[in-house]
């Protein structure tokens, strides 16, 4: 069997990294609502630069008013949330700017906020992005990247 054979026919839907950074596993990340997965499966990035892109065409479903967090519903029907940050709610939107509107039609690789990372450290907070599949009971299946650096637009999630 060659290297790139298991992704031969490989049937599922593809979730991109919404930013660069490294990837880790989601039980990594030091909050327990994301580490045990309550709010769904999924990972977590360490962004190494403050561009969010929609990880799959869908629709924004969820926009916090703080800019924190985006909720995508994928055109495949998958429910994701883009967590940037740890508790980064209580920065009320300082150092975030958002780029899209709930209902908005989004294509992959359309940016969706803007994060000051070093104004979020400054401030103590953990930038960790989970990237979670809140709807995860769907799927028989979720795979996901934990380890190594993504691009923005890399595959990370895979769910059949």
């Amino acid at each position: 069997m060659g290297l790139f054979d298991f992704m031969k026919g490989k049937k599922g839907i593809v979730i991109a990294a919404p930013v660069k950074g490294e990837c880790i596993p989601i039980s990594e990340v030091p909050d327990p609502t994301f580490a045990e997965e309550i709010l769904g499966k999924g990972m977590a990035i360490k962004p190494a630069e403050g561009k969010f892109y929609a990880p799959a065409d869908g629709t924004v479903t969820t926009l916090f008013p703080t800019g924190h967090a985006v909720g995508l519903t994928t055109s495949d029907g998958v429910e994701l949330l883009i967590h940037v940050g740890l508790d980064t709610v209580q920065l009320k939107g300082q150092f975030f700017t958002t780029k899209v509107e709930v209902n908005q039609t989004v294509k992959k690789g359309d940016l969706l906020l803007e994060a000051d990372l070093e104004g979020i450290s400054g401030a103590g907070y953990n930038t960790v992005t989970p990237v979670l599949i809140c709807n995860s009971p769907d799927y028989s299946k979720i795979e996901c990247r934990t380890e190594g650096m993504a691009e923005a637009g890399d595959e990370v999630i895979t769910c059949a």
